[in-house]
């Protein structure tokens, strides 16, 4: 069986951009990822497009509007993918299913999301759905309030680590400076991500507003071959192993601090792929929330279940420690538009295993993880990703 590669892609900026809705976003990264891999539009076997959407726009079947932006697609067959959060991700590893199946050999991979049209308030109520209503539902806060009482019972069992949440939020903010397609390219330092004011208020506390994700537009693309047309190409970014594990929806039927799933599938993707944490150069993980970013030190094997903090006081996953973990700047600095998010993490480990993340660069990076989860950490995606070409 012909694995698949990543072969060429593209990424907008992210932020509260002037695109009027998902089918432009679409436009600015479909042709261009074709472009970056050398690829012809008659050469596309699929599209995959992954896009939340779940009220941020009456107008839906967002796959059927690739071929708006790139008319030369017309009678690709092409099919939208939804998994919450994940669903970048989940669009990718849709893609790669169709690649190793043998029913074609290049697909194009799009995730897309217009969040700033709505208000806080109905954007928040969205973002509800990638939890269990039903029980869930009238969470104060929106999401950052799922997330907020995942932070208190976190606190609540192994002891307040504010401080180290502020911590995580200064270092993405940090790294984020150098990226160019962050939303906020701004160094914050510790002090100000500690301490709660006028401009940093609990949003859901203990989670300040340095602690949460930002609400974005934008767009990722990438390009996927089976590895006899990806070694015709320029480029190939191989995956040694992806795994994608799931979880219980609703946060009353699991621990809600132990992310299960989130380990479980680090774990397999580690002995897939025969690696140790050890051998990673970099990871890029899901930050919706600082607390998420904590928790999975301890999902992927960074430390036992409670002492996520020590990574932080030791500072192993800063640019020159262990482990950096998000380089790019994560979701706290890049942006979080939803279905885009999966495949510009893939798309920020392409450019590190590349040598071409610039400012953003871990020097000799070979090895790379990056972890997408949608919801609570209900689904959750492990790539380990290397340069075969």
């Amino acid at each position: 069986m012909s694995k698949g590669c990543i072969v060429g892609w593209a990424h907008s900026p992210f932020g509260k951009l002037d695109d009027p809705d998902v089918e432009s976003l679409i436009a600015r990264v479909s042709g261009e990822a074709l472009r970056h891999a050398g690829i012809g539009h008659e050469e596309v076997d699929g599209i995959y497009v992954g896009v939340m959407n779940n009220g941020f726009s009456k107008q839906g079947f967002e796959a059927a509007q690739v071929v708006l932006g790139q008319p030369e697609l017309a009678y690709v067959p092409a099919t939208r993918v939804e998994n919450a959060c994940a669903t970048g991700s989940a669009a990718l590893y849709t893609a790669l299913d169709f690649i190793e199946s043998g029913r074609g050999r290049i697909a194009l991979v799009i995730g897309a999301e217009k969040m700033t049209a709505k208000s806080v308030a109905e954007t928040s109520d969205v973002l509800l759905s990638a939890s269990y209503r039903k029980e869930e539902g009238e969470i104060t806060g929106g999401f950052a309030g799922v997330f907020g009482r995942i932070a208190q019972n976190y606190f609540q069992r192994y002891g307040d680590r504010s401080e180290e949440l502020a911590r995580i939020a200064a270092k993405n903010h940090r790294n984020g400076v150098a990226n160019p397609y962050a939303q906020m390219r701004r160094d914050f330092g510790f002090e100000f991500c500690n301490v709660v004011s006028e401009k940093n208020p609990y949003v859901a506390a203990p989670l300040r507003r340095t602690d949460c994700s930002l609400i974005s537009d934008g767009a990722a693309a990438l390009v996927v071959a089976d590895e006899e047309t990806a070694e015709t190409l320029q480029r190939a970014i191989s995956f040694r192993a992806r795994m994608h594990v799931n979880d219980f929806l609703p946060l009353s039927r699991r621990d809600p601090v132990a992310f299960e799933g989130a380990r479980r599938a680090w774990t397999a993707a580690r002995e897939k792929a025969g690696i140790s944490l050890d051998d990673l150069d970099f990871v890029e993980t899901h930050d919706c929330f600082t607390v998420a970013e904590l928790i999975e030190y301890e999902a992927m094997g960074l430390a036992e279940r409670g002492e996520g903090y020590r990574v932080v006081r030791e500072g192993l996953t800063e640019k020159d420690g262990r482990l950096p973990i998000n380089p790019s700047g994560g979701l706290k600095s890049k942006g979080h538009p939803i279905g885009a998010t999966g495949v510009s993490m893939h798309v920020m480990a392409c450019l590190q295993l590349m040598d071409e993340a610039q400012e953003m660069q871990v020097e000799g990076a070979k090895l790379g993880g990056v972890f997408n989860m949608g919801g609570a950490a209900v689904a959750n995606y492990v790539s380990i990703l290397e340069r075969t070409k």
